[in-house]
């Protein structure tokens, strides 16, 4: 059964005009660290509990949320 070519395609275009070309990448970062770290989670061997340097392509990393509401919040100076 599963996805054909046509299906996917379609997908893609209705994520590339939800999100935009530039916040694609960091989506398909963001998700697969969390698909790492699901899987570290269930994991048992010893060796997977290394950390990982976390990359600035990440969505967290990327957000300009508080930049934003630091540009617009008022000054406290007089």
């Amino acid at each position: 059964m599963g996805l054909k070519l046509p299906e996917i395609l379609l997908i893609f275009a209705a994520l590339l005009l939800l999100f935009g070309g530039s916040r694609l990448p960091q989506l398909g970062s963001s998700l697969g660290s969390a698909l790492r770290n699901f899987k570290r989670g269930f994991s048992t061997d010893e060796k997977d509990d290394v950390e990982e340097k976390k990359t600035p392509g990440t969505l967290s990393a990327a957000s300009g949320v508080d930049k934003d509401v630091a540009a617009k919040s008022p000054s406290h100076h007089a």
